[in-house]
């Protein structure tokens, strides 16, 4: 008999078709847009197809209801209504759909010896070199004086023009080469090529005039509009199939959006659960999870108590206990162990690439700061559904002790008081550009999810 444990590859005992079938969609879903007012549309669309109705149509809900709710464009809660009332607790999947990009700064358009170039401020953890010298494209929105939105996606399609960060030649490189990796691209050098051609010749700014004269007459955008705008600059290149045998997908926004979409397929095949499902994608992650679009809002309270309202005798203390009843998948990517960069993880105890969804008791950093830490209780409970499922599963940390980490949402809905686990995909070179997942691992996330949705834990 053995008694021992190791990893375990997936793919051995996968329905290869399956798996590259799902994966097609995911690949299509990362391609519909780059920000995550782009994400949230596209999810909507999908789940209003699968029959998901706006909760302000709804003058009461009832088991099997399925329901929506839209935060602010950038957020969005999908629920199917359970048999058991919501205040004995719920199935909560959570994932955001923001990712490292360039934000646009307030005032960006400037003229700097014949080129017209936008300044960005970046947003989230990212290697600043990476971004220089990649096809890039803008998206977000514009607010007219009159309230009129303008959706702004430049660079998307494969026959569009984009805009790029120029780096300078190694030939005349020295001075940067001599700087360590984190200071060879400074913050203020992240300066995107959008023009040339000037207006009138002689004049100093004749480029930038240009360039306001284009953004007028094709995109009806005026500079002080940019003050108040949300622009951003992601990259440009689609989703692609990695490797000879095509087993994995290398996209930009897979942190964490590859784990939101698997979320969102499972709840889509969820009818009539126990306990309600919800998948919950959130943004503001990437910078601590607040504001009011972040997991640190109110707003996915205020939802539930709305919920207790419409399906239930309501009480403050129904929203609490449904809170505390209820369990939370932490639905965010972890850190692939590379056999490029073996140091940075104990391999023993990192999640691998083809190994399927992997959970985290714990992520934070040294001391396991900012983490949750889940029970003994609850990760017992989880793998359970696992394996009565048949679904292939891993557990592993971030890295070898003191030797960074990082946190996910899991600490804001554990402060909830809901029993709460990180469950995501493997990722290799996060927070990259190209980011890679194992298709393997994918497949596996939503199968988990899925069984997950349906359980009835506690």
């Amino acid at each position: 008999m053995d008694l021992g444990y190791k990893n375990k590859n997936g793919w051995a005992d996968a329905d290869h078709s399956a798996v590259f079938d799902f994966a097609e969609g995911y690949k299509e879903f990362l391609n519909s847009g780059k920000s995550e007012r782009e994400i949230v549309k596209e999810a909507l669309r999908i789940a209003k197809n699968e029959g998901f109705v706006d909760i302000t149509e709804k003058n009461e809900l009832l088991p099997g209801d399925k329901i929506y709710s839209v935060n602010r464009n950038k957020g969005l809660m999908l629920a199917v209504m359970g048999k058991e009332p919501l205040r004995k607790g719920f199935n909560l999947v959570g994932a955001h759909v923001d990712s490292p990009r360039l934000d646009l700064k307030p005032n960006p358009l400037l003229e700097e010896s014949g080129q017209a170039l936008m300044k960005t401020h970046y947003y989230g953890g990212i290697k600043k070199y990476q971004w220089t010298t990649i096809p890039l494209m803008l998206s977000g929105v514009v607010i007219k004086k009159d309230g009129t939105k303008i959706d702004v996606s430049i660079g998307k399609d494969t026959d569009d023009f984009c805009f790029t960060i120029s780096d300078i030649l190694p030939h005349l490189a020295g001075d940067q080469m001599s700087r360590n990796l984190g200071n060879a691209i400074g913050g203020e050098d992240l300066t995107v090529l959008v023009g040339g051609i000037p207006l009138v010749e002689g004049d100093s700014q004749s480029v930038k005039k240009a360039i306001l004269t284009i953004l007028h007459d094709d995109y009806n955008i005026d500079e002080e509009e940019f003050l108040t705008a949300e622009l951003e600059f992601t990259p440009a290149f689609p989703a692609k199939d990695v490797g000879f045998d095509k087993s994995f997908v290398g996209a930009y926004a897979q942190d964490d959006r590859v784990c939101a979409y698997a979320a969102l397929q499972a709840i889509l095949d969820i009818n009539s659960p126990d306990k309600t499902a919800i998948c919950l994608l959130v943004d503001k992650e990437e910078v601590g999870s607040m504001g009011v679009t972040g997991m640190k809002s109110k707003y996915f309270e205020n939802m539930i108590a709305d919920m207790i309202d419409m399906s239930d005798e309501y009480s403050e203390l129904f929203v609490r206990h449904a809170f505390s009843n209820a369990t939370c998948l932490s639905a965010d990517v972890c850190a692939a162990f590379d056999p490029n960069f073996p140091s940075p993880f104990e391999k023993q105890n990192t999640p691998y690439a083809g190994c399927g969804i992997s959970f985290m008791k714990y992520t934070g950093s040294r001391g396991k700061g900012g983490s949750s830490d889940a029970t003994a209780e609850l990760f017992a409970s989880i793998v359970k559904i696992m394996d009565d499922n048949k679904i292939c599963w891993q557990t592993g940390e971030l890295g070898k002790v003191d030797g960074g980490g990082g946190g996910t949402i899991a600490q804001y809905t554990a402060n909830l008081n809901m029993d709460t686990i990180d469950a995501g995909v493997p990722v290799l070179s996060m927070h990259s550009p190209f980011e890679v997942i194992s298709k393997l691992d994918l497949y596996e996330s939503y199968r988990a999810y899925r069984a997950f949705y349906q359980s009835n834990l506690k």
